[in-house]
């Protein structure tokens, strides 16, 4: 239980405390949790970026003391979201957190849609098939604290329980419609066991419940681009105080991206992110679309 001289203050997954009491772990025990440590990084998102729901733009820590965001992503059954993956970019940027993809169900697709779009951030990422060993997940895991998101129906739980046997996460189907069940409730830390005769500290994974949105509007207008650095070099020679937005008539970004210096689909989707905050558009409609 947490101090009541703590007030307000929210203890969330990842946190490092202090405690006092009894910390055997026997039935009937009873520990407080006294003091909260500073916090190295914090991953947020906002409940939703469309401030007329009753959560209208609350912002939710969802995990403290991370350095790596891992995003998981199908690449069949369902489609990838590339509109989810770059929300989850500019949270992780934002955080200060190192993104990581995942690419599950390789054995129903290739990579390469997904990877050419993201041809220019030189995006760390691993490819899963089921059966296939996890040596590079786990070389990528090792000696960190990991927190895995992803929409449901993902692999993401199956993942985990490959990873960490004795974790027992639900694993849910894959409607016919390609929107998976959440089976994982709340977010769990989990110690990464070692594997062989390795030395090396093998690392933490804290998995997190299947989402269906993940809303940036805690995230600045200007913090946004920092999720998409291709970009970044067409907005230096832009006009003083231009939002870069489809409302900026004059902006230069148009014409850089058509001399061929950018993807088109990445301008398109940082303006759907600038209109999404601003809460011109749903974005649960807007992380709909695939790679």
């Amino acid at each position: 239980m947490r101090a009541r001289e703590l007030g307000r203050k929210s203890v969330v997954v990842g946190d490092r405390v202090q405690l006092v009491g009894d910390v055997s772990g026997a039935p009937g025990a009873l520990a407080r949790i006294v003091r909260i440590s500073e916090r190295t990084s914090v991953l947020r998102r906002t409940a939703d970026d469309d401030d007329t729901t009753p959560e209208g733009r609350l912002e939710r820590v969802v995990v403290a003391n991370a350095d790596q965001l891992v995003i998981v992503s199908a690449l069949s059954d369902p489609p990838p979201r590339t509109g989810f993956i770059d929300r989850c970019l500019v949270a992780a940027y934002d955080a200060g957190v190192e993104p990581l993809l995942c690419l599950t169900k390789a054995d129903l697709a290739g990579p390469e849609q997904v990877l050419d779009y993201y041809a220019e951030l030189d995006l760390p990422y691993v490819l899963v098939r089921p059966g296939s060993d996890l040596d590079e997940l786990r070389g990528r895991l090792a000696s960190r604290i990991s927190v895995m998101v992803g929409h449901s129906g993902v692999g993401k739980s199956t993942l985990v329980n490959r990873l960490v046997p004795d974790a027992l996460r639900a694993v849910g189907v894959v409607s016919a419609i390609g929107k998976g069940r959440h089976t994982s409730t709340s977010a769990v830390a989990l110690r990464l066991p070692t594997v062989g005769k390795s030395k090396k500290d093998p690392g933490w994974i804290i998995d997190t419940p299947g989402i269906r949105s993940f809303g940036l509007a805690h995230v600045s207008a200007e913090s946004l681009l920092h999720g998409f650095s291709d970009l970044v070099e067409g907005t230096l020679d832009d006009q003083p105080n231009c939002g870069h937005s489809p409302a900026d008539a004059d902006c230069r970004l148009d014409a850089w991206v058509a001399a061929g210096n950018a993807d088109p689909r990445r301008l398109a989707s940082y303006r759907r992110l600038l209109s999404s905050r601003a809460g011109e558009l749903d974005s649960r409609n807007e992380e709909g679309s695939a790679a």
